[in-house]
């Protein structure tokens, strides 16, 4: 989540330097068409004229080049959003599982301890039926058996 924000600040920072070359061109192509207009073949004209178009042209590149950088970003982003959900679902799902086996658990060992009560009551059965004539088995002789 950390590195998502840190992305989306970037991807922020970028979309705000994209808008600030946009508009820097547009006004660089307004200078450039205002210079054009105006009559006269004055070296500074032509001179800033040719400033101007490699300006626009560098211009260009760099809006072209963050065009990229912010799709590769914004890439990255939905990756990782997509990671960070198909994560949480993995989770939701072993969360099912632990709490289906934890109550499985509980049953068998209430089970459990339902069948050893009723060997304890059977196994005082016994003793009590055969009396003093055999001798007196331990519970775990007949848990064993």
């Amino acid at each position: 989540e950390v590195q998502v924000e840190e992305l989306q600040r970037l991807l922020e920072g970028m979309e705000k330097e994209h808008r600030s070359l946009l508009l820097k061109m547009k006004e660089g192509e307004a200078e450039l068409a205002r210079l054009r207009s105006v009559e006269g073949d004055k070296l500074a004209q032509q001179d800033r004229s040719a400033q101007l178009e490699k300006e626009v042209a560098t211009l260009r590149e760099k809006i072209h080049h963050l065009d990229d950088m912010l799709k590769s970003q914004q890439r990255k982003v939905r990756q990782m959003i997509e990671q960070l959900q198909n994560s949480k679902a993995v989770i939701q799902a072993k969360d099912a599982v632990i709490q289906e086996l934890k109550e499985r658990v509980a049953y068998l060992e209430a089970e459990n301890l339902e069948m050893h009560d009723r060997i304890e009551h059977l196994i005082e059965k016994q003793v009590s039926r055969s009396g003093h004539s055999s001798r007196a088995r331990s519970k775990s002789e007949y848990v064993s058996r």
